[in-house]
């Protein structure tokens, strides 16, 4: 679990795992400020070498029985090697854990590579939601797509 000492590093490995995003969006995927408040609402997991430096991260929020996965980083270093699916089940372990009975996920539509992967985890498209391009500038047009996996219970696996 993430501390209030990993902020500065959560910071960076978030930003730059989130690069692959410039074709659509000028800004860093987070600042700040802005990490402070998921930091405050929700928890991040995260993946350490034995030197400590961060290797992945993911954000989970607890919204009664559900819960929110975001933010799924990997040190693009350390990619394709099974960590972002490490991450997620352990994020669904996390909230199954914590009383959630379902996981959800955005996922912006630009980014087309991303649904089937995680319907390959369980996920399904739920539906749409607008993407907060006031809060976000893009440079495209872009919604996200809301996907929702039933966690079931902890006594039952």
């Amino acid at each position: 679990m993430a501390t209030e000492a990993d902020l500065d590093a959560l910071l960076m490995l978030i930003n730059a795992a989130f690069d692959v995003e410039r074709f659509f969006k000028a800004e860093d995927r987070l600042n700040p400020s802005s990490l402070r408040s998921y930091f405050e609402k929700g928890n991040f997991l995260i993946l350490e070498e034995e030197e400590g430096s961060l290797r992945g991260a993911v954000y989970v929020e607890r919204k009664a029985d559900r819960a929110y996965l975001g933010l799924l980083s990997v040190d693009p270093s350390q990619q394709r090697r099974g960590l972002g699916r490490r991450l997620t089940s352990a994020a669904e372990e996390f909230a199954r854990e914590t009383g959630a009975r379902f996981m959800d996920i955005t996922v912006v539509n630009l980014r087309a590579e991303l649904p089937p992967i995680y319907e390959k985890l369980g996920y399904r498209i739920t539906g749409t939601a607008p993407f907060p391009a006031d809060q976000m500038p893009v440079s495209q047009t872009c919604h996200f797509i809301c996907m929702s996996k039933e966690l079931g219970h902890r006594d039952s696996e």
